[in-house]
């Protein structure tokens, strides 16, 4: 197969990490909606608006990170920030996309002892519809777009049956890496993607480094025990390795961090639902769930260490392999064998994000017909394009007005 031709790269004038802040606060204040709006966003913005970027390198910076592991929509945060303003642009990106979720999300972390009378606690069933609604939503978007053919949807359904079976924290990367050889094997006709040349300020020695890192970590995250008490160095390995393995970002991020962390006994299933579910409510990444379940995993571990840990080992690892990737992706990319060792990955991760579907979301959630009805027409008013506020509001709602009327 020959390769794909390599396009120029962007000419944009340098700016300053001060205007990359203040436009990404901006947008960690506004972009509701979850990550693929959130590219709307970052298109409207970066390519039409102010021009940082043409459409051809926004398209093919996406694919980059819908490639790798790690939160797409940060992960293409990130990568603008450094285009327009180096490492600082970077971190201003970071900073300033994230924050106000997070600390959004902490404060809901401290709020939730205080929600243990009857509406406090049918507004966090309401959130658990609310994570039945769009994981859903997730399946049927990703299956549609991932699982295009007979050999993906064959690989999805097996993940699916395994991690089910199973049931062992290690079983999502045991998956994957199934997926990826599955991917070799019957996912031969998957196009070489289109690659670009990219405005970054380091090479390839750079690159190689920042990989060895992020193998480093991973390797170490993976050495340390998955189950056991909570610590921050334990809290760091879970966090980091679900940050690494998490193929898809946004909702794929549920089934490794519930092994993480509710299968290991630090979080309750209701506690982790309820924040999955407060999540959707908020502008900015979805993995600033992180602060939430990093100020929740018990008396071992202080609320605000245990918050920012986990924020920054959930996002280091996608930060890293970008870094490592950007300036080699026009080689990296071209290869034949990489089409098909992605789509099997990414096959498998559907399979992943629908076995979260039916445990723990669906098992935990759903309590009777009527919460399925409440849930249903949350997943519809998704699929009709109106904003995640709305089933928000929608499935806290009629969940407040059953327990008033019980």
């Amino acid at each position: 197969m020959a390769d794909a031709a390599a396009t120029p790269p962007v000419h944009a004038s340098p700016g300053s990490r001060l205007e990359v802040l203040l436009a990404f606060l901006k947008l960690g204040l506004t972009s509701f909606g979850g990550p693929i709006a959130h590219i709307g966003y970052f298109r409207e913005e970066f390519v039409r608006r102010r021009g940082w970027m043409d459409e051809a390198h926004f398209a093919q910076l996406l694919a980059v990170c819908q490639l790798l592991p790690g939160p797409a929509s940060s992960q293409m945060g990130f990568a603008i920030g450094l285009f327009r303003a180096g490492a600082g642009g970077a971190l201003a990106a970071f900073v300033a996309f994230t924050l106000p979720s997070a600390l959004l999300m902490f404060a809901f972390a401290a709020l939730a002892p205080a929600l243990g009378n009857e509406p406090g606690q049918a507004a966090i069933h309401g959130l658990k519809l609310v994570a039945v609604a769009v994981v859903a939503h997730g399946v049927l978007g990703m299956a549609r777009q991932l699982t295009p053919d007979a050999p993906r949807l064959l690989i999805a359904a097996a993940s699916a049956l395994l991690v089910l079976l199973a049931g062992a924290a290690w079983v999502s990367l045991g998956v994957i890496a199934l997926g990826a050889l599955a991917g070799r094997l019957l996912c031969r006709h998957a196009g070489v993607p289109a690659t670009a040349v990219f405005p970054v300020r380091h090479g390839r020695r750079s690159a190689l480094a920042f990989l060895l890192v992020f193998l480093a970590g991973l390797a170490g995250a993976l050495l340390l025990p998955a189950e056991g008490p909570a610590s921050l160095a334990a809290l760091a390995a879970t966090f980091y390795r679900a940050g690494a393995l998490v193929f898809g970002g946004g909702h794929v991020v549920l089934p490794l961090l519930q092994q993480g962390t509710v299968a290991t006994g630090w979080i309750t299933p209701d506690a982790f639902l309820a924040g999955y579910g407060a999540a959707q409510a908020l502008p900015g990444p979805m993995f600033s769930l992180a602060a939430f379940l990093g100020a929740q995993v018990g008396p071992g571990v202080p609320a605000a260490a245990g918050a920012l840990v986990a924020l920054l080992a959930l996002f280091l690892p996608g930060f890293l392999l970008l870094l490592a990737v950007l300036p080699v992706w026009a080689t990296l990319a071209s290869r034949p064998g990489v089409a098909p060792i992605m789509a099997g990955v990414n096959a498998a991760v559907v399979g992943l994000l629908a076995a979260a579907l039916y445990d723990p979301v669906l098992t935990q959630g759903v309590r009777g017909p009527a919460d399925l009805l409440v849930a249903a027409v949350g997943l519809a008013l998704l699929l009709a394009g109106r904003p995640a506020l709305w089933m928000v509001l929608w499935c806290v709602g009629m969940s407040l007005l059953g327990a008033r009327l019980a």
